[in-house]
């Protein structure tokens, strides 16, 4: 089992494989410096093997690459970012209470 994250740009989203199996993916459109990212969905069989955090991973670092900022509609993406703030400066501060991303650090 090889798991690689993959861009897609004529389909609008990043895919996640296992080995050339499509087991999810994240849908996405760029506008910009703004990267929309409005829903992220994994095969259910594949679930618990933390394939949704890799693939959210995968997306923010080439959001990271392309300077862009994220605006994180998908509640999933949302949740990973409460969860690792580190990546929170990818939502620019303006847009952090639209998406519910204020934290005390905030």
């Amino acid at each position: 089992m090889e798991i690689t994250v993959v861009d897609v740009p004529e389909r609008g989203r990043f895919e996640i494989r296992d080995d050339d199996r499509v087991v999810g993916f994240a849908t996405y459109h760029v506008d910009g410096e703004l990267m929309t990212l409005p829903h992220t969905e994994v095969d259910p069989t594949m679930g618990g093997r933390g394939l949704g955090t890799t693939l959210v991973t995968g997306v923010l670092t080439s959001a990271r690459e392309r300077h862009l900022h994220v605006l994180p509609y998908c509640s999933f993406i949302r949740k990973y970012l409460l969860d690792h703030p580190g990546d929170l400066d990818l939502v620019t501060e303006a847009d952090r209470p639209t998406f519910g991303l204020v934290t005390a650090d905030s």
